[in-house]
């Protein structure tokens, strides 16, 4: 992706929508959308690296309610041919094809490689990568199978919207509150898992969400493993102006 003179690409994960309750997130609502606001002239590309929302789940003809101001202003980003790309988390891992159809918005299940510019990045939000989180990837596996979405859907919208709500903010394996602990350059199991993928092939810059927790550790000279916050507690993002990666606080004024 070739990036135009005097434009940014910008990067922002974990936002958690609708936790702990609507009324409660509002305000975190807000601020990113006047973050967004704010970066939407130089935003060559816009890169949301998993858990938009706390929960997400996708009825054939039913999504869930609320986040109209965001989704909105996503849509707006898109008609005006600005790409955004959406990666998958833990907690919206039920996401299917609305935000493709809707919001013309590419979503992805995997992490991903990309060329921004002259830099190589690897790009997913983190969950089930590395050496640990081996609750959560039997979890995962059991949750994505097409029969337990099947399963899910029968349950009244009213009831299954109320229990993903509840299972999300309540079981921590789901809402990871125990990750948020930093654990050092060398155990920092995302860190980890992209120096083994640094062995397998060279990527300038690997970008993950899930930790909450705003990072740069440099794994070589020329290689550097980001996360990118939230917007919980921290209100961080990223920045790639086509030669440097910057992390940023959000300051609403």
């Amino acid at each position: 992706m070739e990036i135009p003179k005097n434009k940014n690409i910008y990067f922002a994960s974990d936002q958690h929508f609708g936790a702990p309750t609507a009324s409660e997130s509002r305000a975190r609502e807000t601020h990113f959308l006047h973050w967004l606001n704010s970066i939407q002239k130089d935003t060559a590309a816009l890169f949301l690296v998993g858990d938009l929302f706390d929960f997400w789940f996708e009825y054939k003809t039913v999504v869930p309610k609320g986040f109209v101001r965001i989704l909105g202003k996503l849509a707006e980003f898109t008609d005006q041919g600005i790409p955004v790309y959406f990666f998958v988390g833990n907690h919206d891992l039920w996401m299917k094809d609305y935000f493709e159809t809707e919001l013309n918005i590419r979503v992805y299940h995997q992490a991903q490689d990309f060329t921004l510019g002259k830099r190589t990045f690897f790009i997913g939000h983190g969950d089930g990568l590395g050496p640990h989180d081996k609750g959560y990837k039997r979890m995962k596996k059991l949750f994505t199978h097409p029969w337990a979405k099947r399963l899910y859907r029968a349950l009244h919208p009213d009831v299954g919207m109320r229990l993903g709500k509840y299972l999300s903010v309540k079981n921590k394996m789901i809402s990871g509150k125990e990750d948020v602990i930093f654990l050092g350059d060398e155990k920092e199991w995302l860190a980890q898992y992209a120096r083994r993928k640094l062995e397998q092939q060279h990527r300038d810059y690997f970008i993950f969400g899930h930790r909450h927790i705003p990072l740069e550790i440099t794994l070589s000279a020329t290689s550097h493993y980001i996360n990118l916050g939230d917007w919980i507690s921290h209100f961080t993002y990223g920045v790639f102006d086509g030669t440097h990666f910057q992390l940023k606080k959000w300051k609403n004024t």
